[in-house]
């Protein structure tokens, strides 16, 4: 494994295809041992720049260093990464053994070595009894393990993570992000992981880059990014998010009858609209309430209620399972949030 974990840095990627601009002046770091999630819709660009960071793209401008060293023109063999992709792009008239071997082979490493080297790493993902089967004799899940013990053998810098998971259905995706983040843990690799999946990217990686049109929105820790988005597209893209319509004055927001303070930007525009995660909105059973119980769903530990306002306006609310139980459609309610700031975007409607 990396004697020392590697540092990455993306200064002022671009990269064009005809009219389109897949990034748009990307600057991004990458701390040793960290694994860092980019996360955005599809073509945001998260791809493009995974892979100038593996050697199949090149920018039109900007540089891709790792430990300080300008790799940007470097061919993709000489990038010391290991890559698994969303397909397990497995041979299939090799068996477990020898894929994951394969690289060493190429690099005319001797057999005894790849082969107690795949055997070692075949243990690491909990496949060492299956050095013997082939692709087609192996569960999807089992076939992506293959894939990420055939990228650490030869003891990469980075990892590098294409979309892995989502080929896989819902249980296995679940199993194989923890064995990949328990991995990555203890190889202390600097890991790149591509998903447009929120959930994957907050519950693995040590911060989550947030893409969106070519360009970084926020870079920031799980945490961060969902109780302090920097911009209203981080805000709606990283979780729910509810709109409620509000009026500014005086540098605080006039919203359900409450007087709030705003955190971050103030927009210059008067009618505005305040952003609100389902946890943070109070919903109460009230007789002369303004508001109506739309509809009601169990999450498990929680009960989302849609509640619709007087002025139209749905909002959702997660309450436990005690606080929701006279809440069923058609009840009348009232809604309210707690005295803390809130984030208040330009009304668009």
């Amino acid at each position: 494994m990396p004697e020392t974990a590697a540092t990455v840095e993306f200064r002022g990627l671009r990269r064009e295809f005809g009219p389109t601009v897949a990034l748009d002046g990307l600057d991004l770091s990458v701390e040793p041992g960290e694994l860092l999630a980019l996360l955005g819709p599809s073509g945001c660009g998260k791809t493009t720049a995974l892979r100038m960071l593996a050697g199949f793209e090149h920018p039109d401008a900007g540089e891709v260093l790792v430990d300080g060293e300008d790799v940007t023109r470097v061919p993709a063999h000489r990038r010391d990464a290991g890559m698994v992709f969303q397909s397990y792009s497995l041979f299939p008239h090799l068996d477990t053994l020898d894929n994951v071997a394969f690289g060493l082979r190429m690099r005319k490493v001797r057999t005894s070595e790849r082969r107690a080297r795949a055997a070692e790493l075949l243990e690491l993902v909990g496949l060492a009894d299956k050095g013997g089967r082939f692709p087609h004799q192996l569960s999807g899940g089992q076939q992506q393990r293959v894939a990420l013990a055939r990228a650490l053998a030869l003891r990469p810098r980075v990892l590098l993570l294409d979309e892995p998971l989502s080929a896989l259905d819902a249980k296995v995706r679940l199993s194989l992000r923890e064995e990949i983040r328990r991995l990555q843990q203890e190889l202390g690799i600097t890991t790149l992981f591509v998903t447009h999946d929120q959930e994957e990217a907050l519950s693995m990686a040590d911060r989550v880059a947030v893409m969106h049109a070519g360009r970084l929105e926020q870079c920031a820790p799980p945490s961060e990014l969902y109780g302090r988005p920097a911009t209203p597209f981080v805000a709606e893209f990283v979780g729910t998010m509810s709109r409620i319509p509000g009026r500014l004055a005086d540098g605080t927001v006039d919203v359900l009858g409450q007087r709030l303070p705003v955190d971050g930007p103030v927009p210059s525009a008067t009618e505005v609209d305040v952003l609100v995660r389902p946890e943070a909105v109070r919903v109460r059973p009230e007789a002369d309430g303004k508001s109506r119980v739309v509809a009601t769903s169990f999450l498990g530990a929680a009960v989302r209620v849609t509640v619709r306002l007087a002025d139209g306006t749905e909002v959702k609310a997660d309450l436990a399972a005690h606080e929701a139980a006279e809440l069923t459609a058609g009840a009348v309610v009232s809604v309210s949030l707690p005295e803390r700031p809130v984030l208040v975007v330009e009304r668009t409607r």
